[in-house]
């Protein structure tokens, strides 16, 4: 087994750290996204009077915008495999069978959506916002961000 030494260990071990920090600055900017289209919409859909027995829905149309999104760019980019002339039969195989499934799953959750927007408008059904307040993104609350 090779050792590395403890300068290439440190090096290593910020190098991923600051790689974490960065997708964690872009994850959060994705629940801040996710949040705003939420705020956009309940403003719209504000002026909707709710059933008595109207049902929250445990998924918020913009959590569900996101997850289209991710979807889609699974699709792209597996499409892109199908595309290649550089791989076996048995790798375009495997992408096809996957872009089937990954089309699947966004006509389901597009109607979902589509069916969660529906029954608001009428009425029937609701979400709401729920901050996600992620703690390691903000130098306040997690001390070890601080020098990264």
């Amino acid at each position: 087994m090779r050792r590395f030494s403890k300068k290439k260990r440190c090096r290593t071990s910020r190098n991923y750290a600051k790689n974490k920090r960065a997708i964690d600055q872009f994850n959060q900017k994705r629940n801040d996204a996710i949040e705003r289209i939420d705020f956009e919409l309940l403003s719209v859909l504000q002026k909707i009077k709710l059933n008595q027995d109207a049902r929250q829905s445990s998924e918020t149309a913009g959590s569900m915008i996101d997850r289209l999104s991710i979807l889609s760019l699974k699709l792209h980019a597996t499409y892109g495999q199908i595309e290649r002339k550089d791989v076996s039969d048995d790798h375009i195989k495997i992408c096809n069978s996957r872009f089937e499934i990954l089309t699947m799953q966004r006509q389901d959750l597009a109607i979902c959506l589509d069916y969660l927007l529906s029954q608001f408008l009428v009425g029937k059904e609701y979400f709401k916002i729920y901050k996600q307040y992620k703690m390691y993104n903000d130098p306040q609350f997690n001390q070890f961000i601080k020098n990264i």
